[in-house]
């Protein structure tokens, strides 16, 4: 089962600023029968701030403007949104007897109450026409639907599938289950991240890093802050230089002995925070950190969606700790030693590169031998 999470809010998260999540399980009311009633499937109203982006033109929803929202539930449970402009909103997947089905309509000031009835009016003749025309220009179809595929595998897919799960404060945390977090660290469901790295550059750039085998060398054997060196020499020298050509640095981690050492789960956070603390001060550069926690399932199990391979941490990161910036994801890479080789201990960093569309290097090729 392949679970994208992306956010739709484009204010970073601070400790002055958190966005709501309220994830629903499919035993809260709000999933009491196996498909929703059509009043929910489409929802009306006026946008709350000028956060959302619009998923058909990618343009800001003004605050106070009118936004229609496509609600659908994934796999496990979660309701979301995908907002649009009045004028960008489809009816196609939608069959509305009338706008008063529309979930919010009653709340609607006139104006846009007929504006909304006349547009789902207009789609209903449209939807009619193509229902005469169907079966003919199979071919050109065909050929336009490859055209469009070859089109979104150049996009992040955050940006081709833009799912929305809402945030709430009482979600982040000061530790990690039992284990105290240091200063500026944060947790939020099976993530660690650093909240705000002094001198941090928010860009539509980013240079993204794997930790372990690829910034640092660890081993499993050795615990604490300081048990890691530097995996290449010419890694500050690097790294600074992309700060100064305008690269945000981020670095995705996974550390599942923070979620299996239960009974030393805080010697497992303060080993895993200290290196990465160090390590920072070492580079003498600012970077953005996120700590995957989570396990693997086995089994068919659900997975973690922040552990990589899976691109929830980026997800995260590019919704909600960019300050609204849109990442170029033709500009920005991601370095990782999890390529797949013959000795490699799994192929998660490639994959995690794949899945959301970036260049990949391996350390070796990137920071040189």
């Amino acid at each position: 089962m392949r679970t994208i999470f992306t956010f739709h809010s484009r204010t970073p998260i601070s400790s002055h600023y958190i966005a709501s999540l309220l994830p629903k399980t499919p035993n809260s009311p709000a999933f009491c029968s196996d498909s929703m009633p059509p009043s929910t499937k489409i929802v009306a109203e006026y946008a709350k701030s000028s956060r959302s982006a619009c998923k058909m033109c990618s343009k800001t929803i003004d605050s106070k403007t009118l936004r229609l929202g496509l609600v659908s539930r994934d796999a496990r449970g979660f309701d979301m949104t995908k907002w649009h402009h009045l004028g960008c909103f489809s009816f196609a997947s939608e069959s509305l007897a009338s706008a008063d089905e529309i979930k919010g309509f009653d709340s609607l000031k006139s104006v846009d109450q007929e504006a909304l009835q006349k547009l789902v009016e207009t789609s209903d003749k449209t939807l009619d026409e193509v229902d005469k025309q169907d079966g003919d220009g199979d071919e050109d179809e065909e050929k336009e639907s490859k055209g469009r595929n070859n089109k979104k595998a150049k996009l992040s897919i955050s940006k081709a599938e833009d799912l929305d799960i809402a945030f709430s404060v009482s979600d982040i945390k000061d530790k990690y289950k039992d284990a105290t977090l240091s200063p500026k660290w944060k947790a939020y469901q099976t993530i660690i991240f650093l909240e705000r790295d002094d001198g941090l550059q928010d860009s539509s750039k980013i240079a993204a890093f794997d930790f372990d085998g690829c910034l640092a060398k660890t081993s499993v054997k050795r615990v604490g802050a300081d048990a890691w060196s530097l995996m290449y020499p010419s890694i500050p020298d690097k790294l600074q230089s992309l700060y100064n050509d305008g690269y945000k640095l981020v670095i995705f981690t996974n550390e599942s002995n923070i979620e299996r050492w239960k009974n030393k789960r805080q010697v497992a956070v303060d080993s895993k925070v200290g290196r990465l603390n160090n390590f920072i001060q070492t580079v003498k550069v600012p970077i953005q950190v996120f700590i995957a926690c989570g396990v693997s399932k086995p089994g068919g199990q659900a997975e973690d969606p922040f552990r990589k391979p899976k691109p929830g941490m980026w997800h995260l990161m590019e919704q909600h700790f960019n300050s609204g910036i849109s990442v170029d994801v033709d500009q920005s890479f991601y370095v990782g030693d999890a390529a797949g080789r013959a000795n490699d201990h799994s192929d998660a960093d490639i994959k995690f590169a794949q899945a959301i569309g970036l260049k990949f290097h391996v350390p070796e090729e990137y920071f040189g031998m």
